[in-house]
């Protein structure tokens, strides 16, 4: 979604002509949005000797447009609490592990829902405040309230009692992220989304997931986990569009393992209140009757409130907001960052991206945000974790032949609990160059392992994503001592080619 408004070297130029034209601010940058991307601007920014406001709605654990919360949806309805909740349900599967190791569980074991559920609330409570004191000793000002922007330097705040408050700022930031969404089913009202799913009051003893991305297998992961009977429903053939097909259909057996009921290209056509629960219509004809049902179909961006239009503000059709490399608007003095510009919408990725604009704007070194080799992770159970190019995209982009290597194998543990769930290991190299461009596991541990598990000869103590930053070759982790006995070392042992793809150049065309 990057747009090429400045070429480089202009954006020094057009931020001196700001200064020429020196006006006085109520501050220098106005924040709206204090989730993970907006506190990181408004605290860098501060740092390098601006004067920052920022607002935010009122703290609820699920969001709506009068309600949201200092550390915004990672911490207070996203990231933070699902992996609470996915720790809680691990526990479930390691319970009847523990048998084969010499631990007597009697047959009933409890689980209470909510007292799980108050921790949680108890944690994200932890870390509203932890928020707001880093914006408070990095001495940004916090007002809560809904902001809107008014002109190119005026931010309306709209507090708690109705009263509205304007704010003139140099330069105003969105970071406002995005919501979540239901399809336009009949009956859709009666489903939930991943912000209610974090806040249920009862568990939900039988659950219907519609979606097959991130947020509806780790659900699907967690409820039946925790004893729940889960339906997972998806439009495709597998779960996790986007990801290595070969690591997609681990994860689908996975979840059928562990007892996940999967309905492949299947839909919904309607919802019915009944006496007995939800019931659920597929496009099948097939009828289901649940607890709740969750829609995890996806999230837009949350810009309809911020009047981005009236002050010319460019947005795409699903209302993210247009930016440069510099994460700027086409309106000088305005920028965005995080979901709200729907480039990469991962916590660190907005991170990141507000890391760069402080460093551009307030500390005198124009940071373009780096997108290639993101790693990121999905917290099913067992969880999936990738870094670089799947399988796919490294054959669309190829110049060359692929060296596939792979490893699968039962992790050792269960060689003592008797799961039959095999760990996926895998390699993508360049054989030209030898570098390895990709790299995904599915197994325990998996996203600790990709992020920073073993040491890569060269670069010192880095893990698997820091080794495809900097360009690491297959011969380069061949040479690298893995510990033993880990999952771990089998990225550093894979010596034998599983597959060569051939490299058939692509058609010419005229058009």
């Amino acid at each position: 979604m990057a747009r090429k408004m400045l070429v480089d070297g202009e954006l020094d130029k057009a931020m001196a002509a700001d200064e020429a034209n020196a006006t006085h601010y109520d501050f220098d940058l106005f924040v709206i949005g204090a989730g993970s991307g907006g506190v990181r601007a408004a605290r860098f920014s501060a740092n390098n000797g601006a004067k920052v406001g920022i607002c935010e709605l009122p703290f609820h654990p699920i969001s709506s447009e009068e309600i949201g919360g200092v550390g915004g949806t990672c911490v207070i309805r996203g990231c933070v609490p699902k992996k609470i909740l996915v720790y809680g349900a691990t526990y479930g599967g390691e319970l009847e592990d523990a048998r084969n190791y010499g631990w007597e569980i009697n047959e009933n074991v409890d689980f209470t829902w909510k007292k799980l559920l108050q921790k949680k609330t108890d944690e994200i409570l932890r870390l509203n405040n932890i928020y707001k004191r880093l914006l408070a000793n990095a001495a940004v000002k916090l007002y809560e309230g809904e902001g809107r922007i008014v002109g190119p330097n005026e931010v309306e705040v709209r507090q708690i009692d109705g009263t509205k408050i304007s704010y003139t700022a140099k330069h105003i930031l969105i970071a406002t992220g995005s919501r979540a969404q239901k399809p336009n089913i009949p009956g859709h009202e009666l489903a939930i989304t991943s912000d209610e799913a974090l806040s249920l009051e009862e568990f939900p003893k039988r659950a219907v997931v519609l979606g097959g991305g991130y947020i509806a297998v780790e659900f699907a992961s967690i409820w039946r986990g925790m004893g729940g009977t889960v339906d997972l429903f998806f439009r495709k053939e597998l779960p996790l569009r986007g990801f290595d097909d070969e690591m997609r259909a681990l994860v689908a057996r996975n979840l059928e393992g562990r007892g996940v009921n999967l309905h492949p290209q299947t839909s919904f056509t309607q919802l019915i209140k009944t006496d007995d629960g939800i019931k659920v219509t597929s496009s099948h004809g097939e009828e289901f009757v649940a607890d709740v049902v969750l829609f995890a179909t996806g999230r837009n961006p949350n810009t309809k409130r911020l009047n981005l239009e009236a002050v010319g503000v460019e947005v795409d059709k699903a209302g993210a907001v247009k930016v440069d490399e510099y994460s700027r608007t086409n309106i000088p003095s305005i920028w965005a960052v995080g979901d709200a510009t729907n480039r990469i919408n991962l916590t660190p990725v907005a991170l990141m991206e507000a890391t760069c604009f402080a460093n551009t704007v307030f500390g005198g070194k124009p940071t373009k945000a780096d997108y290639e080799n993101v790693a990121c992770a999905v917290f099913c159970i067992p969880p999936l974790a990738v870094v670089g190019l799947s399988e796919e995209e490294a054959v669309e982009k190829a110049t060359g032949d692929l060296l596939v290597f792979t490893s699968g194998f039962n992790p050792m543990k269960n060689t003592i609990s008797g799961r039959q769930e095999k760990t996926l290991m895998k390699l993508i190299v360049d054989e030209k160059t030898d570098k390895v461009i990709g790299a995904s596991m599915c197994g325990p541990d998996a996203a600790e392992i990709m992020q920073a598990s073993f040491l890569v000869t060269y670069i010192g103590e880095r893990g698997i994503a820091i080794a495809l930053k900097c360009g690491a070759t297959k011969a380069q982790f061949d040479s690298t001592v893995g510990i033993h006995p880990s999952s771990a070392e089998e990225f550093v042992t894979m010596r034998t080619v599983t597959r060569r793809i051939a490299y058939k150049p692509k058609p010419k065309t005229s058009l």
